[in-house]
């Protein structure tokens, strides 16, 4: 399946991310002074991991199916030479993969096409079993030998229980992200790459997309 401008494509679900930065990360901030949006740590190791409870593209149900995405961004990440990977859930049939690649490739428009031009290599595409666990307000993912990820939002000073929301500060979730924080042994490997970003910055919400 190639995406061209008749396809039609809505998802809906959540996601979440672990990046390299401390908590709270200043990528989403604009890069205009005095915000200089540089990676706390110099580069961003980031992981994303997606859910769709309810989705399509063209005739194609994507219910049920995980996605995940790896990023190296070796600088601001508004300046662009990303190196990325997809990892797409083994249990979508052919159709569906090419559906979940064209999404989240940018290659079907949409929030991850606003990415592109960001997008210096593309290390590679895998179809992988991905287990994404929601439990309260816990969030994990697991692909075998490669992703173990999990996050919890950070505790609100008006109580342990109080998700913090930022509005307007993802162009994933422009309603609003829960604030959050990387777990203990959050780790992946793979493509050469191996980071571990226990105790960093991370979000979760969900997610409306569509090219239309």
């Amino acid at each position: 399946m190639t995406a061209s401008p008749a396809s039609s494509w809505s998802i809906d679900g959540e996601y979440f991310e672990n990046c390299s930065c401390t908590v709270a990360c200043p990528c989403v901030f604009s890069p205009a002074p005095p915000f200089t949006a540089m990676p706390t740590e110099g580069v961003c190791d980031v992981t994303f991991a997606f859910h769709i409870d309810r989705g399509r593209f063209d005739d194609v149900s994507l219910d049920g199916l995980n996605v995940g995405l790896m990023a190296h961004v070796p600088g601001p990440m508004i300046e662009g030479n990303w190196k990325v990977a997809l990892y797409v859930d083994e249990q979508a049939d052919e159709r569906q993969q090419n559906a979940l690649t064209a999404i989240f490739s940018g290659a079907a428009g949409g929030t991850m096409g606003a990415f592109v031009p960001l997008i210096g290599e593309v290390l590679g595409v895998r179809s992988m079993p991905i287990t994404y666990t929601v439990d309260g307000t816990r969030r994990s993912v697991a692909i075998p030998d490669i992703l173990s990820m999990a996050v919890r939002p950070i505790p609100s000073a008006i109580g342990e229980d109080r998700e913090m929301v930022a509005v307007n500060a993802h162009p994933f979730a422009p309603d609003g992200v829960v604030m959050a924080v990387g777990e203990d042994g959050n780790s992946l490997t793979d493509y050469g790459y191996r980071w571990d970003n226990s105790g960093k910055n991370g979000h979760y919400a969900p997610i409306h997309w569509s090219n239309s």
